[in-house]
Parts: structure tokens; C-alpha cells; sequence
């Protein structure tokens, strides 16, 4: 999506360790107008899928999923790092290690809001490793749901994930793929 890379290019940041910074306009403050036309993008890709449900996880991939489900017409689920005295005693658990954190954590969703017949896309910021999409498949998985596939806004090219999680079976369709970073250079796959 060439209004995603001329962002990345224009306000995005490479940091050491292969960190691409666009927390101004991505994840951290969030420019709306262009979130909305990703949203709009998301769903040209996975029209005629069947999403009835968008899946996310705590916190960088929300802003995303919310605008995104606007155009399906259904619900965004985010999935919480942390249990929380107000969430359902019944839960889908699994484990995610975080590229950016390098650390493990646990992520839960509660059971009353994915189930089987569920059509889940997945929606999140960056696609790295992996981690957080497997996660996030093995919770659908845990519930019946059906992965119809991943909505990324911005994937490492270089890193491993997309092939992880198309060994899974699932779709994965990138906006913006980085095939290359260095001192403050993007380069995108085409």
C-alpha cells in the first residue's frame, strides 16, 4: 500500500536491533485518516470471506482492528496480557514471546467471545517473528473458530513469520513489506 510506505519512509524511524519506529502515526499516536483507508484496504483483500469477528492483540494492533471492523460490520476481540479481576473465570490461554519486549507472556481472550463457527481475521501492526500471530491462531484453534487469515500493517520481509504462519495454513497479506533496514534506510519489497 503505497500510502503506508511513503509514510513509513517520510515519518518512520530504524532503530538498532531492526526496530522500525512509527509509533507518530501507527502505534502509539494514530493518524485516523490513514488507518481508515488501511481499513478500507483490509477489507478489499478479505471481502467475501465471511469475517464475523476481528482478533487483536493488547495494545498496538487495536486502533487497527476497530477501524478495520467498521467496514466488516462486526466485532473487534483483543487479546489481554494480563488477567484481570473483571474477565470471565472460563479462558482460551496461550504463550507469545515478544519480539520488541523479548520477553514471554501469557495471552488470554475469554471464552464468551470466540466460539466454533467463528470466521476470525486476524489483525495487528508489524509482523516479525511470528509469535504474536501463532498466538493468536492457537486461540481461534482452542475455540473452533476458523483463521480465514491475517490482515499485518507492516511486515519484516527479512524475519521468518510469514513463513511460520503460512505453515500453519493461514493467509497473510502485508500493506507494506520491509525487505531491508539500515541506518535510517527502508527499503520495500515489490
Amino acid at each position: 500500500m503505497k500510502l503506508l510506505e511513503d509514510r513509513i519512509l517520510k515519518d518512520g524511524q530504524v532503530f538498532p536491533g531492526n526496530i522500525l519506529k512509527v509509533d507518530s502515526f501507527l502505534n502509539h499516536q494514530i493518524d485516523v485518516e490513514l488507518i481508515g483507508e488501511m481499513g478500507k484496504e483490509i477489507k478489499r483483500i478479505y471481502d467475501g470471506c465471511g469475517v464475523n469477528k476481528i482478533l487483536t492483540i493488547e495494545a498496538s494492533g487495536i486502533g487497527i482492528a476497530c477501524i478495520t471492523a467498521q467496514f466488516f460490520s462486526c466485532p473487534v476481540l483483543f487479546a489481554k496480557k494480563t488477567k484481570t479481576k473483571n474477565i470471565a473465570a472460563t479462558v482460551y490461554k496461550t504463550k507469545v514471546k515478544s519480539f520488541t519486549h523479548g520477553t514471554e507472556y501469557d495471552v488470554i481472550v475469554s471464552k464468551d467471545f470466540i466460539s466454533e463457527g467463528d470466521r476470525v481475521l486476524i489483525v495487528d501492526d508489524f509482523l516479525a517473528e511470528g509469535n504474536a500471530l501463532l498466538g493468536l491462531i492457537d486461540l481461534c484453534r482452542q475455540a473452533g473458530a476458523e483463521v480465514v487469515g491475517c490482515a499485518i500493517a507492516v511486515e519484516k520481509g527479512f524475519q521468518d513469520g510469514r513463513k511460520r504462519v503460512e505453515s500453519q495454513g493461514v493467509r497473510v497479506e502485508s500493506l507494506a513489506i520491509v525487505e531491508s533496514m539500515s541506518d535510517n534506510a527502508v527499503t520495500f519489497r515489490r
